[in-house]
């Protein structure tokens, strides 16, 4: 008719899709192929990427869309390969709300893992110790979370093929998952906790008061990442495991001066445990499509 705009499918798809589309064309020429699983690792945690076969490397500046990290520790890079005979993307470094990237951006790789067909998410990351029985350099894994971060990912019109409007956060991070990681860990002889996660936006650390007042809210770790990863994998249907390395306590009646070197220094001494872990709970098969993937 008239004055009436014929809709197309190109017309229809939301800028994010076409960007999330591109930023996956690129990768696929470049001979990234389709992932099981995407590994995101945090600040020191960067090695495990060297235990791949089969390496396609691409720094994250040449793709398109793709947020750069700016922290020491974050090398930027997109490294696809089989890890314990699976296909996975090792993802070295992430960038970061506090240096001034949009959630959006933020959770961009997340989108593109899942466009790319991985059907898990493993998120790794420095963490403060907020309960007080924690050791520096021991593992926890994340089994909930809460988010003051001021912002959420989802937040704006929803795209019905990204996600659902409202999803459903009664489990973040999969249990199952969870479960096949503690197996891990027992065959492995090493000590993996569980605990609830905060997220706040940074950069500067807490105060002793507002330690108090997240230990007093129920968290047990706190860092200034994951949340918004898991929230754009959730909506995006896919499963997530969460472990951080406990590099600092923040135990407010005896609370001392923490420099990044420390805590790359305390994430580099745990890297060995943490990369036998991740490689343990992807060769036993836990993080392929369970065939009930949600938001799909």
């Amino acid at each position: 008719m008239d004055g009436i705009a014929v809709s197309t499918k190109a017309q229809d798809k939301s800028a994010m899709v076409r960007e999330i589309e591109e930023a996956a064309s690129f990768l696929t020429a470049r001979g990234v192929g389709k992932p099981e699983t995407g590994i995101v690792l945090g600040t020191g945690l960067g090695s495990l990427a060297d235990a791949l076969e089969v390496k396609v490397t691409v720094p994250y500046r040449d793709i398109p869309h793709f947020p750069a990290p700016g922290v020491e520790s974050h090398a930027g890079e997109w490294v696809f390969g089989k890890l314990a005979g699976r296909p996975v993307v090792v993802m070295r470094g992430r960038a970061h709300y506090y240096e001034g990237y949009t959630m959006r951006q933020v959770t961009f790789p997340v989108r593109v893992l899942r466009a790319l067909g991985a059907s898990s998410l493993v998120l790794t990351g420095a963490a403060g110790g907020l309960n007080p029985e924690y050791e520096i350099g021991g593992l926890c894994a994340v089994t909930d979370h809460v988010n003051l971060m001021g912002d959420n990912p989802l937040l704006g019109p929803n795209d019905d093929s990204l996600g659902v409007r409202f999803p459903d956060m009664s489990e973040p991070y999969d249990r199952a998952l969870l479960a096949a990681a503690q197996r891990v860990a027992r065959d492995q002889g090493a000590k993996l906790v569980q605990g609830v996660f905060v997220a706040v936006a940074g950069p500067n650390l807490e105060t002793a008061a507002e330690y108090r007042f997240l230990r007093q809210l129920g968290a047990d770790v706190i860092s200034m990442s994951i949340v918004p990863e898991t929230l754009a994998a959730v909506h995006g249907g896919l499963r997530v495991l969460a472990i951080v390395v406990v590099t600092d306590l923040c135990i407010p009646d005896r609370l001392e001066p923490v420099r990044i070197e420390s805590v790359v220094a305390a994430a580099g001494r745990a890297t060995p445990a943490l990369d036998r872990l991740i490689q343990g709970v992807v060769a036993s098969g836990s993080l392929g499509d369970s065939g009930e993937s949600r938001g799909r």
